[in-house]
């Protein structure tokens, strides 16, 4: 199989830009839906978890769907799992119920969780070095660029009815014909299938799965607190809402496409400590203005510090997980990934109960830059390993 062709990449990419869609694509929505819902006991709590709820069936599923294709094979779920994500990602357009409503956005969190971690082993296996590295960074750029045009689209139709955005997700359909056609099972994974080797990861896999986790919590509250934010300081069209929300998206698709180059120069842990230092001045131009232009600035820094360190996360992981065991550690990778969406509205919304939003961008941001600066200190502090763990 030649999985230089441009086919083959392009089905890749789209599958992957299912990802991003399946949670902020109705962001937009949310205001208006939780008007819809108002009348219903905890109704606008229900609403904003609409949003992320996906996220805690993505990172349940994620980690099963690699175990099941280590042992049966990469391609085997993908077909049903893109069916089945159009009929839960349509449900806030003809269901009546939140509950409901609720149960379509966890069957489209399972969908998820598989076709996001085949997808990200499949890159894993066709691709090996300076190939992977280039490919995994226009993987998290298409996504960036996928999410801009769901969210922008999103944002209009939201204008029309905010049950209407719910139709985007009947994308997974158009691209069910392309994965059959162009998609073949590795080679080398099918015979690694055949063998019963017991292999580790390195412990420090575990770090990046933090890490990811912590960086989405941190993250997230962004597309979940923006629109109310932005209806707050007098921004009223829903579009303009949806284009702010996708700025970020656009911004981590420049660094993104940008990762293989920047990957060239620093290591691992130093991008990591780029990356949460952009986000930091995003969450301090949120805490110290109250206009649309710094909500767009801090979109810029959060989208460029986001598309370095999700690359930077899935590429550490693929040089670090087996191929024996590769489909198992992409699927944690997948799983903390979106646990730390689903955790985000969680774990940072009742400090609202206590804090203003800007008092809570503002301690975001401090954390943001602790962390940061640990990163760069475990860089100074091993100048030895430089070279042998954290730069190739």
């Amino acid at each position: 199989m030649n999985t230089e062709t441009w086919q083959v990449k392009a089905t890749l990419l789209l599958v992957s830009s299912l990802t991003i869609m399946s949670m902020i694509t109705i962001s937009a929505s949310l205001p208006d839906m939780t008007r819809t819902f108002e009348l219903q006991p905890n109704g606008a709590a229900l609403v904003k978890l609409s949003l992320s709820f996906p996220g805690l069936f993505i990172a349940m599923s994620a980690i099963l769907a690699g175990i099941i294709i280590d042992k049966i094979g990469r391609l085997k779920l993908l077909g049903a799992a893109l069916i089945f994500y159009a009929i839960g990602g349509t449900s806030g357009y003809y269901l009546e119920n939140i509950y409901l409503i609720l149960a379509g956005r966890a069957l489209l969190g399972i969908c998820v969780g598989i076709t996001m971690t085949i997808v990200t082993t499949l890159v894993a296996d066709y691709y090996q070095g300076k190939a992977r590295q280039k490919f995994a960074g226009l993987q998290i750029a298409i996504m960036s660029i996928g999410g801009i045009i769901f969210i922008s689209l999103g944002g209009i139709l939201a204008d029309i009815g905010w049950r209407v955005p719910f139709l985007l997700y009947l994308f997974s359909l158009f691209i069910l014909p392309a994965t059959y056609f162009f998609l073949k099972e590795p080679a080398a994974a099918v015979n690694v299938q055949k063998t019963a080797v017991q292999v580790k990861s390195p412990a420090i896999i575990w770090l990046v799965f933090g890490n990811v986790m912590l960086i989405w919590i941190i993250f997230f509250i962004i597309p979940v607190q923006i629109p109310f934010y932005l209806k707050s300081i007098g921004v009223e069209k829903n579009s303009m809402i949806g284009l702010a929300v996708a700025s970020a998206t656009f911004f981590s698709a420049i660094s993104s496409f940008s990762f293989s180059r920047i990957k060239d120069m620093f290591s691992f842990r130093q991008i990591f400590g780029i990356g949460y230092l952009l986000l930091a001045l995003a969450f301090l131009a949120f805490a110290y203005g109250d206009s649309y232009t710094m909500v767009l600035l801090g979109m810029l820094l959060g989208g460029l510090g986001m598309g370095l360190m999700i690359p930077n996360a899935n590429v550490w992981v693929m040089q670090l997980a087996p191929l024996e065991i590769r489909g198992r550690e992409i699927g944690r990778l997948t799983t903390f990934w979106f646990m730390g969406q689903f955790l985000s509205p969680i774990v940072l919304l009742p400090f609202l109960d206590y804090f203003t939003l800007s008092q809570l961008f503002y301690g975001l941001g401090i954390i943001l830059f602790g962390m940061g600066f640990l990163f760069f200190l475990w860089y100074w502090s091993q100048p030895v390993l430089r070279s042998v763990k954290d730069s190739s």
